[in-house]
């Protein structure tokens, strides 16, 4: 933490953060060589970044965690890493200080369990954040149309009555405090699986992951409102969710003052820009398409 300028760009430094059970599992010296373990399962890479699942035990007890790694991040947030050191210019880090600001705030998200940013030498930047999984859940993408399928229709409607309640409620909670997830779709948020089979306690039990674009805007605050919804409107089109539903949401997310002149152009933002995200994401299937007819 005391080395100069020159010295990080020379020879590179490095910051770490972690849980005090980390070490545990990872080891007293993880940092040296967590850029390069394999990964038990679920690997996934490209343009320089990967995803992968991590199986760890330790005194009988086993871990299982998602590392998100950069291997080679744009050159100007090496330079300033290199400047300013503490400020944290890697996503890796970046995430990790949403999801401690989110669990401190009651947020159900994934626990963070260790990140560290590799600054230099010259310019070079590299990062690594594991977080825990949360097992035996479901994606709302995925639990939905299972809840569909398993239980009958007057069942089916109150147990998404809940849920969306809860949505809501989290939705309002990120945006009174001027934060904006920015991939605010339904495969986002998680649940435990057997709430598919029953009506459950929804609050506290519905959690958001992949926080490394949450961001505060006090001043630009409405457009990213607009696209959050957009984007949680536009990934609704699923089996089991109907035009109800997302009026439901909507009484939910405004309360009494839904009616107001700011709310109705707001909600009309949004299902314009939930339209905008149909069209383009449906010219990207037809294009895909057809490179695949021609091969």
């Amino acid at each position: 933490m005391s080395e100069t300028v020159w010295q990080r760009l020379r020879r590179g430094a490095r910051r770490l953060c972690q849980q005090p059970d980390w070490t545990d599992f990872a080891g007293p010296n993880w940092a040296d060589h967590i850029m390069t373990v394999a990964v038990t399962d679920r690997f996934h890479a490209k343009q320089g970044r990967s995803t992968g699942r991590w199986i760890l035990r330790a005194d009988g007890r086993r871990l299982a965690v998602y590392l998100k790694r950069h291997y080679s991040l744009p050159w100007w947030r090496g330079w300033l890493a290199a400047l300013w050191p503490n400020r944290g210019w890697s996503p890796a880090v970046q995430e990790w200080r949403h999801l401690e600001w989110a669990g401190s705030r009651g947020l159900p998200v994934p626990r963070a369990l260790a990140a560290a940013e590799y600054i230099g030498p010259w310019g070079r930047l590299r990062s690594f954040l594991a977080v825990e999984e949360l097992p035996g859940m479901l994606p709302l993408s995925e639990a939905l149309p299972a809840a569909a399928r398993q239980l009958d229709g007057e069942t089916f409607r109150r147990w998404k009555r809940g849920l969306v309640a809860e949505i809501a409620r989290l939705a309002r909670a990120l945006h009174d405090q001027r934060r904006f997830h920015k991939d605010f779709y339904l495969c986002h948020f998680f649940v435990p699986a057997e709430f598919t089979a029953g009506i459950p306690d929804w609050k506290g039990h519905l959690h958001l992951i992949d926080l490394h674009r949450l961001k505060r805007h006090r001043r630009m605050g409405l457009i990213w409102q607009v696209k959050d919804l957009a984007q949680l409107l536009y990934s609704s089109e699923v089996e089991g969710i109907d035009a109800r539903d997302c009026l439901r949401f909507w009484r939910f997310y405004w309360g009494d003052g839904r009616r107001d002149w700011l709310a109705r152009l707001l909600r009309s933002c949004v299902r314009y820009k939930a339209l905008r995200y149909r069209r383009h994401n449906l010219k990207k299937s037809n294009k895909l398409a057809a490179r695949l007819l021609i091969q």
